[in-house]
């Protein structure tokens, strides 16, 4: 019988094990922790996001411009697929309000407790605590409790993450390994991050650790259109962090890749137009403080009026006309992303010219990757979740093909 190892058990190596199981072929999984899934299981502590129940169309546009890359995956792993499969493991999901897709429970444990039964029972072996250190064609080095050992196989799948949470498993420190077998790898770098900002010392100290809700962002992209999301995040002494700034991620970092910062603008009122602002802001009260005014007629906290003194001087916003234009118009320059150890997850990876359709490595013949190894990236909401199933999905049935293919 061919004999496959998977290496990294997390959601992608799993999938591609399962896969590879059901298809009649022998499957070791190899991890270097000693339990799986580490990540998935923490992502999980606060409410597992397992996908997302948008229109297919809408879905695959998350993706950027990995979107056509990923396509043939996802298509043959659907969001409803991935719903179903969790489904078959005795686990319910339900949709909520944003469109987010949840366990029943909200957690990971139980899925993953089911779904390892479930290998388990179907003859896939695991053998922990093997750290990869070395790889030549179908031939890996593991150490394994202070000792090192080589193991072959008709076939490989690495699904070994990317680079942020490492103490869960997700280092990087494959990226050497295929560079020395000349595998191209676009750099690791933050995503789903908090950005640094050079504040004030009066906003540091005052609105550190202050929500800032129901905001818009707006970024103008290098081909000049622009990007505009509600939401809300947090001010931070350094910078901003939440969801709402981690879903222009990719837009901040590749800008401040380019030209060193990344200006994104604030609108602190995006429910009232420039005409609505203007009426209320007409209001004025005598021996009436600046900031009590803008309490009062709009309901400013603390850290929005801030922002807005961040970056305008009194003089700019001396009509209401002018203050409602800084108001929908606050520029926030970022000049770094946060360390890609302290994020959600990571960018950069594995080539698309690296690998054929299945995610084979044209370098390594019958050694295959999935998951966040891959160059592609998404934001929060279940998108990096599904694609991590769906690549080890793709993969999985490129490995029964490839070896079939090798037995004629």
């Amino acid at each position: 019988m061919k004999k496959v190892m998977v290496i990294g058990a997390g959601p992608a190596g799993l999938m591609a094990a399962e896969v590879i199981q059901s298809a009649g072929l022998s499957v070791e999984v190899f991890d270097a922790k000693p339990s799986a899934c580490r990540k998935f299981l923490l992502a999980g502590v606060g409410g597992m996001n397992i996908t997302h129940a948008e229109p297919y169309d809408d879905f695959l546009t998350r993706y950027y411009d990995k979107s056509a890359w990923l396509e043939p995956s996802i298509k043959a792993f659907t969001p409803t697929n991935l719903r179903q499969w969790i489904h078959e493991l005795g686990i319910e999901t339900f949709v909520g309000t944003s469109g987010r897709v949840f366990p029943e429970q909200m957690k990971a444990a139980p899925l993953l407790r089911n779904w390892l039964k479930r290998l388990k029972e179907s003859g896939v072996t695991f053998h922990m605590r093997h750290r990869l250190v070395g790889l030549e064609e179908r031939a890996v080095t593991f150490e394994h409790l202070g000792e090192t050992t080589v193991v072959q196989a008709d076939a490989i799948v690495l699904a070994l993450g990317g680079a942020s949470w490492p103490k869960l498993g997700s280092d990087g420190k494959w990226v050497p390994l295929l560079e020395q077998n000349q595998v191209d790898v676009a750099p690791l770098e933050s995503t789903n991050c908090g950005f640094y900002s050079n504040w004030s010392d009066h906003l540091k100290q005052q609105c550190a650790g202050a929500p800032l809700k129901g905001v818009e962002f707006s970024f103008t992209l290098p081909d000049g259109e622009t990007v505009s999301r509600k939401g809300e995040c947090i001010v931070t002494a350094d910078g901003m962090e939440g969801s709402l700034i981690y879903a222009y991620s990719k837009y901040l970092r590749d800008e401040i890749n380019s030209s060193d910062k990344a200006t994104l603008r604030i609108n602190l009122t995006p429910d009232l137009s420039r005409d609505q602002l203007i009426q209320k802001l007409t209001k004025t009260k005598a021996k009436e403080s600046f900031s009590k005014y803008l309490k009062r007629t709009l309901k400013l906290d603390a850290a929005k009026i801030a922002l807005l003194y961040e970056h305008y001087s009194k003089h700019e916003f001396d009509t209401p006309e002018k203050l409602a234009q800084c108001l929908h118009n606050i520029p926030v320059c970022f000049y770094k992303a946060k360390p890609i150890e302290e994020v959600i997850s990571s960018a950069g990876g594995v080539l698309e010219s690296s690998v054929d359709d299945f995610f084979m490595l044209n370098r390594l013949p019958g050694v295959f990757c999935a998951g966040e190894m891959l160059d592609w990236e998404a934001p929060t909401g279940g998108y990096l979740l599904t694609a991590c199933f769906a690549t080890g999905h793709r993969v999985g049935h490129g490995v029964v093909n490839w070896l079939k293919k090798q037995s004629l």
